[in-house]
């Protein structure tokens, strides 16, 4: 029986029913391939067998979070990388190809294509989009720093609305502002903190901006060393509470993550929970955790550890919408240029083959490392048919066999009636 996978979207959701009845989807899913669902229910990925969660993505689909990289220059031209960029993770950050000094170098002149070519992979993998960033005190042009102070407002309001409207419906989060804070919790007395006379005042116009561009853009304030209860959570937790209480669309805060292996906070947990507290989404960002090199089997061990702690934190909290590591793996990573004699510090080693943190993550997201963590487009044949774009899977209501009945898109929870089995009839079966 054909089902409409389109069907249902936004309907009211059945109890589900018995286990062991069975539907047949037939000849809509050609093996390796997902083009011919894709048509009717935008991006959709059926996760295999031993597989519900034989994949980061997957897994993290499955538990309702994402899995997310950074995707940067020419990264994209590696098949390697697209290959396992792809195929583990289903939210793609670019890492320069938004910021102002690539997108604006020249006032009033813009240059998206950078940035279009990471959009387009993403879509092309059916990945969402994180846009990093819209102001930032660094890869600042230095135009916009020599500006009379009296036409800063007017610039980066201009500069907001320009690329918000550029990749309006393309992209699901901003980091509006970029570490607005020094260590201490005080304000970095930047350009835009002196032309708008300091305190919150141009993080509040900014977020303001983007969301007239593009209302439906989660919008995020993003630092680093926030990560854990100290003064400077502390001074982002007071700022995002004055936000709010002024009425500020601000959508969440995130929490950079570039941690020195062993070192992450233990409070790490209780401090997103004081976020989502406060009806904010909260997200892992940049996630890394960098070692001594040689890095010792130990280390590598312990490593594991905390990124398998990071995800379990994140799932403890309702709010924590997704991880997402900053690289794809060390041959990419921008460790060993930035700390000396540090290195080693993502999943995937020099050669993109896991590393122990990619078991324990995958673990940690509920899934099974017995699919090896590689690209490729293997994988079993049972599991969670995932509408990619929408977070959500394909759902049979009440499992029910009644000819006619129309499929929707609900919220993944792993049951009996949103488990797909491909058969060798080129069937999916329920």
């Amino acid at each position: 029986m054909d089902i409409d996978i389109g069907a249902g979207i936004g309907a009211s959701r059945p109890q589900p029913g018995p286990s062991g009845r069975r539907r047949k989807l037939r000849a809509l899913y050609a093996a390796g391939t997902v083009a011919a669902v894709a048509t009717t229910a935008g991006a959709v990925a059926l996760a295999g067998s031993a597989s519900a969660a034989s994949t980061l993505r997957a897994a993290a689909e499955a538990q309702s979070r994402y899995m997310g990289t950074e995707l940067t220059g020419n990264m994209v031209n590696n098949s390697t990388i697209t290959n396992l960029a792809g195929t583990q993770f289903d939210m793609v950050t670019p890492g320069n190809e938004m910021k102002w000094d690539t997108t604006e170098p020249s006032n009033g002149s813009y240059n998206f294509g950078p940035g279009d070519g990471i959009v387009n992979f993403a879509q092309s993998h059916n990945m969402r989009v994180r846009g990093h960033n819209l102001v930032w005190h660094s890869q600042l042009p230095g135009w916009v720093s020599s500006l009379p102070l009296s036409q800063v407002k007017g610039v980066m309001e201009s500069h907001i609305t320009t690329e918000v409207t550029h990749y309006k419906g393309k992209i699901y989060a901003w980091d509006v502002v970029n570490e607005p804070l020094n260590e201490d919790g005080s304000y970095r007395q930047d350009v835009f903190y002196n032309a708008f006379g300091g305190g919150e005042a141009y993080i509040a116009d900014a977020i303001k901006t983007a969301h007239a561009a593009d209302p439906n853009a989660k919008l995020y304030l993003n630092d680093y060393n926030i990560e854990g209860e100290n003064s400077k959570s502390n001074a982002m937790y007071t700022l995002a509470q004055q936000l709010l209480q002024q009425g500020v669309p601000l959508g969440g805060i995130g929490l950079e993550s570039h941690f020195i292996v062993g070192q992450v906070p233990s409070s790490m947990q209780a401090n997103m929970q004081r976020f989502a507290a406060l009806g904010l989404d909260v997200a892992v960002t940049e996630l890394d955790d960098r070692i001594p090199l040689p890095a010792s089997s130990g280390n590598l061990q312990q490593q594991a550890t905390d990124y398998g702690n990071i995800v379990k934190w994140c799932l403890s909290v309702s709010r924590c919408v997704g991880v997402s590591q900053w690289g794809v793996g060390d041959a990419d990573s921008w460790i060993p240029g930035t700390f000396s004699g540090y290195g080693a510090a993502t999943m995937y080693d020099s050669n993109y083959q896991p590393k122990p943190a990619y078991n324990s993550t995958l673990t940690a997201w509920g899934g099974s490392s017995s699919g090896g963590g590689g690209g490729g487009g293997g994988g079993g044949s049972t599991g969670a048919l995932h509408a990619v774009g929408a977070g959500k899977c394909l759902d049979d209501p009440n499992s029910t066999t009644t000819l006619g009945t129309q499929q929707q898109i609900y919220t993944c929870n792993g049951a009996a009636n949103q488990t797909w089995t491909h058969n060798s009839s080129n069937e999916l079966t329920l």
